[in-house]
């Protein structure tokens, strides 16, 4: 079944999630989209979560540890 998302390009917000430039937006947005197809569901938190990784404020074990504690078993 299809879901869409909210993705805002004159705000540059994915799930009300801020990014930084138009470019950035674009190729996640492109990356959940292709994700989606294989049942992938996106929430506000990852995209944040994503967000906070990718712009350094969290570190790649932190984003780890995080998505453990989301989806692990």
């Amino acid at each position: 079944m299809f879901k869409s998302i909210d993705i805002d390009k004159a705000n540059l917000t994915i799930m009300g999630v801020k990014f930084a430039d138009l470019k950035t937006l674009e190729s996640t947005a492109h990356a959940l989209g292709s994700n989606m197809f294989e049942g992938f569901e996106p929430t506000q938190e990852l995209v944040q979560l994503y967000v906070d990784w990718k712009t350094g404020v969290i570190s790649e074990s932190d984003l780890l540890t995080k998505l453990y504690s989301i989806y692990g078993k």
